[in-house]
């Protein structure tokens, strides 16, 4: 009986002992395959940075080259601005010199007391078109050669703006239907609006505010 009691722990120590065996090796292979885990999201981190560095790198260059391209776009439009506003002022003061060396030939002045512009009007009226037609007829043998200088006017009735403005519209009325009739080159004439500011006739009376409201036309030649 005693030899079978002194077997147990025997057997009981044998048998721990190859549980702390198996749950150490159990214990190491969770390890090892952690490790192994461990190791692979570290190579996949190392590779994402990598990846991200590059592309960083990447827009990085394609940053600077957008920003080259802007400057050398920015640089053509100035370029072109510039050219632009030289060729402006070489017409500017060609058609100057062009203007300063013609002289008058005629003028023809459309005023309502003639039947043409009514009070506060800008239309032409049938009879204004009718002595465009006669002038231009003047003009046949070279209508391209004149230079036609047109002027606004009106009286001095309403505000100094409005007069202003309806004068330009009047010169502009004669300008178009020049251009739409008789395919006068706009390049060909000028237009200008004194409103209020260059009476014929006094204001104070409807026969002088009739003068005043008209449009001259100057034939330079």
């Amino acid at each position: 009986m005693k030899k079978v009691l002194l077997a147990l722990p025997v057997i009981a120590i044998a048998f721990g002992g190859s549980t702390a065996c198996a749950t150490k090796k159990f214990v190491n292979t969770r390890v090892g395959e952690v490790n192994d885990k461990v190791t692979t999201l570290s190579e996949s981190l190392e590779e994402t940075q990598e990846r991200t560095r590059e592309n960083s790198e990447q827009i990085a260059r394609h940053d600077k080259q957008i920003g080259e391209v802007d400057q050398k776009a920015a640089a053509a439009g100035k370029s072109a601005t510039d050219a632009r506003s030289a060729a402006d002022a070489a017409g500017a003061k060609a058609e100057a010199v062009d203007k300063a060396t013609k002289r008058l030939v005629f003028e023809v002045v459309l005023s309502e007391d003639q039947g043409n512009f009514t009070l506060g009007k800008a239309e032409l009226p049938d009879e204004a078109k009718a002595r465009l037609d006669e002038m231009v007829n003047r003009l046949k043998e070279n209508p391209n050669g004149a230079w036609f200088e047109i002027e606004g006017h009106t009286d001095a009735t309403g505000a100094v703006e409005f007069n202003e403005q309806l004068g330009m519209e009047r010169a502009e009325s004669v300008k178009r239907y020049l251009y739409a009739q008789h395919s006068i080159p706009l390049h060909k004439m000028s237009v200008i609006s004194y409103g209020e500011a260059n009476p014929i006739a006094p204001n104070n009376t409807k026969e002088g505010r009739a003068k005043n409201r008209r449009v001259v036309i100057k034939v330079l030649s």
